[in-house]
């Protein structure tokens, strides 16, 4: 399903360049994706539409800005390195609370056992890019810094 994700964001600029549903299916296939990682992916992103649409049509609503407690299930889910680079891309202003919620919800729509920093990072990134927003260079090189050669993150 990510690589799908992925596939999308470098092919389409934004998503309203993605061609109708049947002929993104054909163009995915002809690619060489599997038919259930693309059902898998645009099933997602369906809901990822209906997630942000719900979360964003009020924002007043919506909007936090105390400290976030992460329940049970969604550290389960999502692990300390995933929480910690959400807190991050938070504190620095490169998401807003309501994209928050629209990744931590996403991510746990996943549906795996602990979702990989990676994978997080992609998530992010169809996030921002759903809504028509393009990363500024800081966000984009955090969400593809090789986390292997990276130093530790510091907030301050």
């Amino acid at each position: 399903m990510f690589d799908v994700l992925v596939y999308l964001y470098e092919t389409y600029y934004r998503p309203d360049a993605c061609p109708e549903a049947d002929a993104l299916i054909k163009k995915l296939s002809a690619v060489g994706f599997e038919q259930d990682e693309i059902s898998r992916a645009l099933g997602w992103l369906t809901d990822l539409t209906e997630t942000t649409n719900a979360l964003s049509g009020r924002p007043s609503e919506h909007e936090s800005f105390g400290f976030r407690i992460y329940v049970d299930r969604e550290v389960d889910a999502l692990g300390s390195a995933a929480i910690g680079f959400i807190q991050f891309l938070e504190s620095a202003k490169l998401i807003n609370s309501v994209q928050r919620e629209i990744v931590v919800e996403r991510a746990l729509a996943a549906s795996e056992a602990q979702i990989s920093l990676d994978k997080l990072k992609v998530i992010v990134l169809m996030v921002l890019w759903s809504q028509g927003k393009e990363p500024d260079g800081l966000i984009f090189d955090e969400l593809f810094a090789d986390d292997d050669d990276s130093s530790p993150r510091q907030l301050h």
